[in-house]
This record gives C-alpha cells, sequence and structure tokens, in this order.
C-alpha cells in the first residue's frame, strides 16, 4: 500500500490525485498497466511532483503530440517496460465549412460536451478555422462520436478517425532573451520576458491572469526561479532560464518564450 495521507497532504487538486493513488495501487497488485483519465496542465504537475518520492510505481504522461497540454498517465510498477505507446489515445477530425460561422475551440469542447460526455474523457482540441478541428479522445468515445457529434454551432460536421501522424500541430515559435533586473520579482521578470510594462503585468496578475507552474498567481511580488514556466491567457509561455548575479547584485536572467 501507498502512504496515501502523507502524499495526500498539501495538494491542491485532492480528488484527482487519490484517484490517480487507487490506480497506483491497482498497478502494483495485478502488474498491468493501468491509464488515467485526461489530465489538466496543474494535474500532471502536481500528481509528478507527488510520485517523485516513489521507486515502487512509475508513470507516464502522453496526450498525442509533445506538446499536448492535456495528457493520460500510464501507471505500472518500475520493474515493468512502459512508455508513450501504451498510452491509449484516438484523433478524431471534426470536419465542416465553418467559413461563415467561425467556431472556438470553447465551441468544439462544448459540441463534444453536448452529446453527454464529461471533460476528463477529451484531450486537447487543435482548431483548424473554417475547416473544422481535430481532437484527441480515449478510444471508448471514437464510435459515440462519429455517430453523435454531427453539429458545431449552425455548421454541420462529419467526425472520423485519423492517424495520430495526421494532427495539424503548429510548432510553437521560441524567442530567447536576457534580462537583468533588480529583483526576481514576477513583475519584473514577466514583462521583461513578454515585452510589456510593469504596470500593465501587474494588472494581469492581479486580475488571474497569469500562472506559474499551472498555478494561478495574484501576487506580484511573487519570487521566480530557474525552471519556473510563466503563462498569460492568450500570450503564450515564459520559461525562467539561467539565473546570474551581476558584480552589482543585480539578477542577469536568461528567458525563453513561446509563442
Amino acid at each position: 500500500m501507498l502512504p496515501r495521507e502523507e502524499l495526500l497532504k498539501g495538494v491542491e487538486n485532492r480528488d484527482t490525485i487519490a484517484r490517480v493513488i487507487d490506480q497506483a495501487e491497482q498497478a502494483i497488485k495485478t502488474w498491468e498497466v493501468v491509464l488515467t483519465d485526461f489530465l489538466s496542465p496543474p494535474e500532471l504537475a502536481e500528481i509528478n511532483r507527488v510520485f517523485s518520492r516513489l521507486t515502487d510505481v512509475q508513470l507516464v504522461p502522453w496526450g498525442g503530440y509533445p506538446q499536448a497540454e492535456r495528457q493520460r498517465m500510464a501507471i505500472a510498477r518500475s520493474e515493468i517496460p512502459l512508455d508513450q505507446s501504451q498510452v491509449d489515445l484516438v484523433a478524431l477530425e471534426i470536419a465542416g465549412n465553418f467559413l461563415f460561422d467561425t467556431a472556438t475551440h470553447r465551441d468544439f469542447l462544448g459540441a463534444m460536451l453536448g452529446t453527454g460526455i464529461v471533460r476528463e474523457k477529451t484531450g486537447d482540441i487543435i482548431v483548424l478555422g473554417e475547416r473544422g478541428a481535430q481532437v484527441i479522445v480515449i478510444p471508448e468515445l471514437a464510435e459515440f462520436l462519429q455517430m453523435n457529434l454531427q453539429q458545431v454551432r449552425s455548421v454541420p460536421v462529419k467526425t472520423q478517425v485519423i492517424d495520430l501522424q495526421e494532427l495539424k500541430v503548429r510548432e510553437p515559435k521560441k524567442k530567447e532573451l536576457t534580462t537583468v533586473e533588480a529583483s526576481l520579482r514576477l513583475d519584473a521578470i514577466a514583462s521583461a520576458g513578454f515585452g510589456m510594462s510593469r504596470s500593465k503585468m501587474v494588472t494581469f496578475i492581479e486580475s488571474g491572469d497569469v500562472r506559474v507552474n499551472w498555478k494561478d498567481v495574484n501576487q506580484a511580488s511573487s519570487q521566480v526561479k530557474s525552471g519556473d514556466l510563466i503563462a498569460i491567457r492568450g500570450k503564450g509561455r515564459l520559461e525562467v532560464g539561467e539565473i546570474a548575479v551581476t558584480k552589482k547584485d543585480r539578477y542577469r536572467v536568461q528567458l525563453t518564450r513561446y509563442i
């Protein structure tokens, strides 16, 4: 048995973590590979942190492509070979003519949930503009959605299975930069990385639009460290790289911005 209460101490996503602990215990007991539902980035980050202390169980996440935000996890005993190919996923194309009635990520998600399925069974949604979208789901949903997902907004759609290799994923653009700051405050580092004024960044932070390592942060004075990932809704992400102290006791920070 895993040290459940110790693992759950101080976690934010308690129900999700408890469910994954149950699945990990099942994997240890049965010597089988057990799969979770799709997990959000904050849940994935917390699960990785919680389970990093354990040596008798291993977890492999996969969402269909390298940058996928929502991923399932394969869980197995540490003695069992485990890789991404054991995470069962299916890709679907939702094809229609959206030229005159543009649909967003929210529209496609809403249409899928409107068929009666739950969010935990669906992964990322890749919107293709006027041609529709591609979605990743658990295999058990493929046939159901092919039969029941027939309209998004006012547009009739045809839903069909495609190969994961056919996903039209746009590679994120990267921009490397260096900034020198008096402190490692979130507002200072993020404003430099995203190329905006510090006062505007404070507004983003205080309005709840900024996450650090997938956790909402609303204190502009929060300190960042090397390895942190800063995300602003609709603005992309910023990774904090190496931090060095200059001769004038300022901080030289390497940053990578993903657009």
